[in-house]
């Protein structure tokens, strides 16, 4: 650790964030160990306990973001795809905090609350915006899918989904985020079915 970083508070800090989302998208919460990060972070544990107060205070600072979702109001059913997934693949490919989430989402309850905040908070009213009808019922039928894609992805590692690049995969979600987004509603008049 350089002298530097011993006197930079918030270099320190972001440098245990930095490392803490990391570890975290990677090993999960449960396996995670204050030391871990230390070491990760190039500092002494007590300065993990010193900026974050616990495990659980440093999980709770390095799971909050803003995922800045594109506004879609007004956005045809054919673009809805191409209006969002760049943006999501960015934040699956390079937001070690949302993955960090999501990981630790499946066995812990507070992260799930945390999962559940975000889609709440964020995710659905961004897509209601782009929903014809039903919004909250329409944005989780397509946060689910999407979540599901997710975590068989970035977590599972299922490897036909590995081996796809973005515009294969995103070719595949498109015709999804339209049908769940803009299609009639199962039993509606205009259903096909």
């Amino acid at each position: 650790m350089s002298a530097s970083r011993r006197r930079d508070a918030p270099a320190t800090r972001a440098a245990i964030l930095d490392a803490a989302r990391v570890l975290f998208s990677t090993e999960g919460l449960d396996r995670v160990t204050l030391r871990d990060i230390a070491a990760e972070a190039g500092v002494d544990p007590a300065m993990v306990i010193r900026y974050f107060g616990s495990k659980d205070g440093l999980f709770d600072e390095a799971a909050r973001f803003d995922l800045r979702l594109p506004d879609l109001s007004g956005v045809t059913p054919d673009e809805l795809g191409p209006a969002l997934l760049p943006h999501l693949f960015e934040v699956w490919e390079n937001n070690a905090g949302f993955l960090a989430l999501l990981r630790a989402a499946t066995t812990n309850r507070s992260a799930a609350d945390k999962m559940l905040d975000l889609f709440v908070e964020q995710v659905a009213p961004a897509l209601a915006r782009a929903a014809v009808d039903r919004p909250g019922e329409r944005a989780a039928l397509l946060g689910s899918q999407v979540l599901g894609m997710v975590l068989s992805r970035y977590v599972l590692r299922v490897p036909p989904l590995v081996r796809m690049d973005r515009d294969e995969l995103g070719a595949w979600l498109t015709p999804v985020i339209r049908y769940y987004l803009t299609s009639p509603a199962p039993g509606a008049p205009d259903d096909p079915a």
